[in-house]
This record gives C-alpha cells, structure tokens and sequence, in this order.
C-alpha cells in the first residue's frame, strides 16, 4: 500500500529542523549548550540555568518570539548566534534526506522549504549543509511576522507561493503545525516520527507517519 498518491501532488511544502535536519543540533543547543553557558555566565547551577530558560522557552512556545534569534539575544544577554556556532558540527541533513530530496527535485514537482526558524540560523543550516540546492524557494515565516502554528502564516504563503491546497503535501515533525495546515485545508499530511538521531521515535496517532524518506521514492 502507498504512503501518498504521488499522481495528486504537485507541490511539497517541507519543514526544515526536524524533518530533513537531524534536530539533534537544536535540542542539544537549546536543553544543554546554551544552559550550560548561561549558567557560567549568571554564576547560577546547570539545572538551575535549564529551569530558568525552560520556563521561558514554555511561555512564548509557538510564537515568533520563540523561534527568534534577536529575541533570545535580548533576553538573555547572551551572543546566541556566536554560540550555535560552537556547536555547528552538529548540524546535518537526515541520512534519508538527501536521496528524497534529490527524487523530489528530479520528479519536476514544485519543492518548496518551510521553516519558523530565524533567516540567520536558516543561513547557518546553509552554509553548513547546502539543503538550498534541493529547492525551487526558501521561506523563513519570520518574513510573513506569523509562525506556522497561525492560520495568518498559511494564508500569507499561499498568496505569495500560489499553491493549491488539494494537490500540496506538506511534511513536518510538529503535530501542532501539522494540525494549523490540516486546518488551512492542506489536502495532504506527513508527520515525521523521529525527528532527533538520539532519541526514541515518537508515537503518532493523528498522522500518516515516515521513519525513511527512503520508502516514500519507489512510488515518486
């Protein structure tokens, strides 16, 4: 049985962290590294420093605020940019990303990146990987002022990229993102179940769910 009926779609709207980034890299940065270098800077404990920006991090989940770069500069006085970059060799594509996205591309099928994360660290994730070679267009939302967990992000993309929602497949590792854009009527849903190399794969019911891109090519 078929995961998606390739013959429907036109257009692949895909997540960047998590989905073809091994999202490794930014629950070590934000969970581990950058604790670790607040807690050096504040003069406070590891945990106490991972309490501490947990319970920001938890209050403005979700919002632009959280995926911004700036804000966290700001809040936390601390060089964040400078600071992922300590850590960047941690940055790469799923070992099943590039072989998909190459498929993708040659298939002829508009392919198109999604991503909440802030442009500097998009071109970070750039520069470190070359993901931008497997698509048509690149869209930070920071340039729309909506994440995609909005309603407002999916109408603001659609009326630039022109896509139609019955023959667009979008895949992402965030079921509440994958809901906003069942909600905005994308015909066509795939959660990602093991977003990080290191940790364990994660149980979803409310999704058509992939492990390996790889098994999604035979079909294309």
């Amino acid at each position: 049985m078929k995961l998606l009926n390739w013959s429907e779609i036109s257009t692949v709207l895909i997540d960047m962290d998590g989905t073809i980034l091994d999202l490794h890299f930014d629950n070590h940065f934000w969970l581990t590294h950058l604790p670790l270098r607040y807690s050096q800077k504040m003069g406070i404990s590891v945990e106490a420093a991972q309490k501490k920006l947990a319970a920001h991090y938890q209050s403005v989940a979700g919002t632009i605020e959280w995926y911004c770069l700036d804000y966290w500069e700001a809040q936390t006085t601390m060089p964040i940019k400078e600071l992922k970059r300590e850590i960047e060799h941690l940055i790469q594509l799923r070992d099943d990303a590039k072989s998909f996205l190459m498929a993708l591309k040659a298939s002829g099928r508009e392919v198109v990146l999604v991503t909440n994360a802030h442009p500097e660290a998009l071109s970070l994730k750039i520069e470190r990987t070359q993901l931008d070679q497997y698509f048509d267009v690149l869209y930070s939302t920071h340039e729309f002022g909506v994440t995609k967990e909005s309603q407002l992000l999916w109408q603001r993309l659609q009326h630039k990229q022109n896509f139609n929602n019955d023959k667009t497949l979008f895949i992402d590792d965030s079921i509440d993102i994958l809901h906003s854009a069942k909600r905005f009527g994308i015909k066509h849903l795939l959660a990602v179940a093991n977003p990080d190399s290191k940790k364990a794969m994660n149980i979803i019911d409310d999704f058509q769910t992939v492990t390996d891109f790889r098994l999604l090519i035979k079909d294309l």
